[in-house]
Order: C-alpha cells, then structure tokens, then sequence
C-alpha cells in the first residue's frame, strides 16, 4: 500500500479535521476524504467518525493509527538503512526557481568540494506547495523555499533564513517615477508575472485586494515561469515585473533596471530550509545546511 494513505490519516488526526489536514498536506479536503475512504475500504472498517465538532477514531481506526505510525517509521529506516549501502550517501534536493537561480550554484559548489567522495545530489525547482508534499512524501530529502508568512510548516524540521525582499522593475527607457511610484502609473505598464502557485504571485495579489484593485487593470498580464525570459523582456522594455531584489541585483547595480516600491505595499517573503523532523540528527543534513547559510552570510546553525 501506497503510504501516503497512511499519513493522510495521521495527519487528519494530529490536525483534527480534514480541512487542516488539507492545508497541512497541499490537498483539497476532497482529496483528503478520498484517501480516508480509500484506506476505510481496504480495511473493511470505518475508521473515523465525528464526536459533535471533534474528528475523532473508531476503535478500528485506533489500530491503524497505531499501526500506521509503525509503517512509516519502518519505511523511513528501510530508506536510510539502504543507503548506507551504497559507497555514497544520496541527497535530494528541492528549491524554489528563485533560490535555485541565485544561491544554488554557490551551494552545490561548496558543498561537493567539501562531500564530494561521499555524496550524490539530484535536484528539482519547484513551487513552494509542491516542495513541501515532496518532502513529506520523502521524494526529497531537503527544500528550500521562498514562501508567505501564513504557510504552516508546523509538521516540518525549519531553519528560517533571511526575508526575501521583491522589487518592481523595469527598464530605464520607460521613464517610470522611482523608486516610489503610483499605482495608476504602474497599471499603465504590461505586467510579467509567475503563475498563481508562485509565492511572488501570492504576495502581488494580496497587496493588490489590500488597495482594491486587480491585476487584470495592468494594460496586460503575460504569465512566465521562465525567470531569464522574464528579466531578459523587463531588459528590453518590454514592461514590469515583481522579481526578488536578490535575482536582479546586477542590474540594478549597472543601471540597466530601475526599481520602483509602492508605498504600503508588503514585499518581503520568509525564505526556509526545511525537512522532516528528526532528519536533522544526520551529519548530510547539518553539513549541507551550514553551507547554505554560509553561503547566505549567515551564521552557520550547527557547530
């Protein structure tokens, strides 16, 4: 059996409700309600029953808890105990487009010359969401990930680093007021933006509700997840965009970009490493994330 069945169930009941194990799991409730039934099924029993407002277990459901937490410990020790066999640990990674374009580089780079006869890395970029089910569902090891303030990493072993700062940019050909600028002048401009699973995206929309107005007023919206595409375009004069500082720093320094801050308008994100709890007691895990917070200029979290 798939055990992600298995942990949809010790999330709902750690989390008291589908709806919070939903969130937790970056799943619809329905998805949630499918993966109990499923597991409800298989067994032959109903497994979860309600106590008025409270979600709470059948007797049958106890034991599966019980035994569900046995599994997935199982698993977690089988993963490890197989990699011990091999001459390399393995590491797999996941991060956000924006750390992955800035910071990835210097990180790998330290990190191998320090571990290089004894580690292999694979890596993917991926949207917040999609990194944390990742890891949760063990298809990584570790993630690093820009994201908002409300995401709940609650379930997660987290090493918080510094914010991200975003920025609008644009080109210095356009003439736009900076670096404060009017929102009627900015909608004037097309608008390149990440798709909606994009903490950059989440950020923009919600400082947009917050003054009443919708990004549909921009002259146009093109969604790009290709951030070299996206920098190249701003360079051109092709319109705007909401980039990190961090990404388009070097063209901020030559003058080749402009940056423009709308006054009251939130444009910092929370940027974490984060894995599952307990993975923080192996020695790949410390050393990787030392490098990145030395990397980052940060003080390193393990001595």
């Amino acid at each position: 059996m798939d055990t992600r069945y298995l942990k949809t169930l010790v999330t709902a009941v750690e989390a008291g409700s589908f709806s919070k194990a939903a969130t937790i799991l970056h799943l619809t409730q329905s998805a949630v309600s499918q993966r109990i039934k499923f597991l409800e099924d298989r067994f032959g029993q109903k497994l979860m029953c309600r106590f008025g407002s409270t979600l709470g277990l059948t007797q049958a459901g106890e034991l599966v808890l019980e035994a569900a937490y046995r599994v997935i410990a199982l698993q977690d020790a089988l993963v490890r105990d197989l990699q011990r066999l091999t001459d390399k640990q393995q590491l797999s990674l996941c991060c956000t487009p924006t750390f992955g374009t800035v910071f990835l580089p210097d990180v790998l780079n330290t990190f191998m010359l320090e571990n290089s006869s004894s580690v292999d890395l694979k890596f993917l970029f991926l949207s917040p969401g999609q990194a944390l089910e990742g890891v949760r569902n063990q298809e990584f090891d570790l993630v690093v990930v820009e994201h908002c303030r409300e995401r709940d990493l609650s379930g997660f072993q987290t090493y918080p680093l510094p914010e991200d700062e975003l920025v609008f940019v644009s080109a210095p050909e356009l003439a736009l007021s900076a670096p404060d600028i009017d929102l009627d002048e900015l909608l004037k401009m097309r608008l390149f933006a990440r798709k909606d699973s994009c903490s950059s995206k989440k950020l923009l929309m919600t400082g947009f509700a917050k003054a009443g107005r919708q990004l549909e007023e921009f002259t146009g919206v093109i969604v790009s997840d290709d951030l070299h595409l996206t920098c190249q375009t701003v360079l051109a004069g092709g319109g705007v965009s909401f980039m990190s500082k961090s990404l388009v720093q070097k063209y901020l320094d030559s003058g080749q970009m402009v940056a423009h801050y709308l006054k009251g308008f939130n444009s910092r994100r929370c940027r974490t490493v984060i894995f599952n709890k307990g993975r923080d007691e192996e020695e790949i895990f410390r050393n990787f994330v030392n490098v990145v917070f030395r990397v980052m200029g940060e003080s390193q979290p393990f001595s």
